[in-house]
């Protein structure tokens, strides 16, 4: 056994007592994530009636309720959030019907990110496109056209803004990523798409089909893109690694290959301290209201560098790994090296 793996296991001993979930902070977290979300709801179709835009005004606030409960969903998925896992799987699918991403394809979709991100040798395994880049030298190597094609996909703009509404919207509607043999993901793909027509044919039918557009369509979008915003940035610093396989391991891909983003405390209320992402890869059964315990109390997690929100914004331009330079960084730098 090497060092890395010998200090790895120790620590994750030492934080493996975090990961039992307390039934009333789970149960407290699902009332405010809920009744949050619906109360604002309710406020904004009410607002409605007099302004839109002071209904819309409310919407990065449904927004961060709606953040709140797809990580509640993240985990349920993990078999975090309760001990029972039919009280796991009851609840993620319920907050699906609110997130949009049906709850067993997603479940297993991501257990596959937690197995390869920041690993350059297994990039290529279509979990999704925030656990790959490419290399510079993999960037420099393309044709003119593939080279401006990933570099628009990858584009700030494109990733973290369009992109995002889409996913959730429209392919998270088909099961066409789905092997042939995830036969039960793929049925609860079609009946979480039934469920949505019922509760979204039933509301239309209450208050109006363009009305329940005008409200919700602001709420998934500003969701979405700062869900997925979260879900990068913590992998893209400028001090993150990504490594081969050799010199892969869980524990260093936690401290080193995703980070501390550290926020204001009613942010990091909003998106389920998800900020403390080392803690949460290098065990992803501790529930999300234990993430901060479990950081202040185990001295090697506070070791990591933090970034804080007002650098994070940067790190969306970060797209290529420098094997060279041990960084990841921009296209611009990239180009700059070159030359």
């Amino acid at each position: 056994m090497s060092s890395d793996d010998a200090s790895g296991k120790d620590l994750k001993g030492r934080i493996a007592p975090f990961q039992i979930p307390v039934l009333y902070k789970s149960l407290a977290q699902v009332l405010t994530s809920f009744g949050g979300f619906f109360i604002v709801c309710a406020a904004m179709y009410a607002a409605a009636e007099v302004s839109y835009w002071v209904a819309l005004a409310l919407a990065p606030v449904a927004a961060g309720f709606l953040i709140r409960i797809f990580i509640i969903q993240h985990d349920c998925g993990h078999g975090a959030f309760f001990a029972s896992r039919r009280m796991n799987t009851g609840l993620g699918l319920a907050c699906s019907l609110l997130t949009l991403a049906p709850y067993l394809s997603w479940r297993r979709q991501h257990a596959g990110h937690h197995g390869v991100w920041n690993n350059l040798d297994r990039r290529n395994t279509g979990v999704d496109i925030y656990s790959t880049c490419l290399t510079v030298d993999e960037y420099r190597s393309l044709s003119p056209w593939r080279r401006r094609w990933y570099r628009v996909s990858r584009s700030a703009i494109i990733a973290n803004i369009i992109l995002p509404p889409m996913v959730f919207l429209v392919l998270f509607r088909l099961p066409f990523d789905m092997p042939a043999g995830w036969r039960r993901e793929r049925v609860g793909v079609y009946l979480t798409n039934l469920a949505l027509v019922a509760l979204i044919g039933g509301a239309g039918l209450i208050f109006g089909f363009g009305r329940i557009a005008a409200v919700q369509l602001p709420i998934i979008f500003f969701a979405t893109a700062g869900g997925v915003w979260l879900f990068t940035v913590q992998h893209r610093a400028e001090h993150t690694i990504w490594a081969r396989e050799k010199d892969w391991t869980a524990t260093k891909a936690s401290l080193r290959g995703s980070t501390y983003l550290q926020l204001p405390a009613l942010l990091q209320w909003f998106t389920g301290n998800i900020g403390l992402h080392h803690v949460h890869h290098l065990n992803p059964r501790i529930p999300n209201y234990r993430l901060q315990e479990c950081h202040d109390t185990v001295a090697a997690l506070r070791e990591v560098p933090v970034v804080r929100l007002s650098s994070a914004f940067g790190t969306m331009f970060n797209v290529l790994w420098d094997e060279r330079q041990q960084k990841i960084v921009t296209f611009r730098k990239a180009l700059e090296h070159s030359s």
